[in-house]
């Protein structure tokens, strides 16, 4: 199974959802579209150009979180994959739609979708431009191998583990799709494997103050990356990345 693309799910509980969808539709300026599903629980982030591939969802209980949408040909072969692979299938809410657990606890979602096209990264009147194009895996360190392993299987994507000394391994998609993965060790052990989101910006300094002046509350920095968390609650970071370099 190749994914035709993932799409990131910022998922907040009813309180804060306003507040989260209203954030990142500021900071990321793509306008949300109309609620949808069965009880208004789902919005897209609509980008100016190019395929979706950010949205938001409320809960009807637990803390903000991340999930993400395998988008796949076929989703009944691709839910033995994700099985015979270590998955756990948690549910099957919709016809299109099955809710899984990977090895390390981490909830993703398959569904049928369609390749699409990767936007451009979003230019602001200040000169900086800016993109969120991966999304980070926070992984319990016995938990690692396996977790790098399923992804790895899972998506087909080229692999590149850790080097000595560093916690990071990488997942890399072909140049279309919006998103890559990032898997980061932990130093402590945790219940469950979870997910944050990453951007990549042409100012770093410049575009932490505007997501600073939007709401966010700086919570760490360091040399390659800050961590800020969002008005509803949800934590992220901002990397010295540039939008669309990918590493080699």
């Amino acid at each position: 199974m190749t994914p035709l693309r993932l799409t990131a799910f910022l998922d907040y509980p009813a309180h804060a959802f306003e507040a989260g969808a209203g954030f990142w539709s500021a900071v990321t300026g793509w306008p949300r579209s109309p609620q949808r599903g069965e009880h208004g629980q789902f919005a897209t982030l609509v980008p100016l150009t190019g395929t979706d591939y950010l949205r938001v969802q409320r809960l009807g209980s637990g803390g903000p979180r991340v999930h993400v949408d395998v988008h796949v040909a076929e989703l009944e072969p691709a839910v033995a994959e994700a099985r015979d692979l270590g998955a756990i299938v948690v549910g099957t809410p919709y016809d299109d739609v099955t809710i899984l657990r990977s090895p390390g606890g981490l909830v993703f979602c398959l569904v049928p979708g369609a390749a699409g096209e990767r936007p451009e990264p979003a230019r602001w009147p200040d000169g900086r431009t800016s993109y969120v194009d991966q999304v980070c895996l926070d992984i319990p360190p016995s938990r690692y191998a396996a977790e790098l392993d399923f992804w790895s299987a899972l998506t087909g994507w080229r692999r590149r583990d850790p080097r000595p000394g560093s916690e990071f391994g990488r997942l890399t998609p072909s140049a279309h799709q919006p998103l890559q993965l990032l898997l980061q060790r932990l130093d402590d052990e945790q219940d469950s494997v979870t997910a944050h989101l990453d951007w990549a910006a042409g100012d770093h300094e410049a575009e932490v103050a505007a997501h600073v002046a939007a709401g966010a509350e700086v919570q760490k920095s360091f040399d390659h990356w800050t961590v800020l968390r969002d008005p509803a609650g949800m934590t992220y970071c901002i990397t010295r990345r540039t939008p669309g370099d990918r590493p080699e």
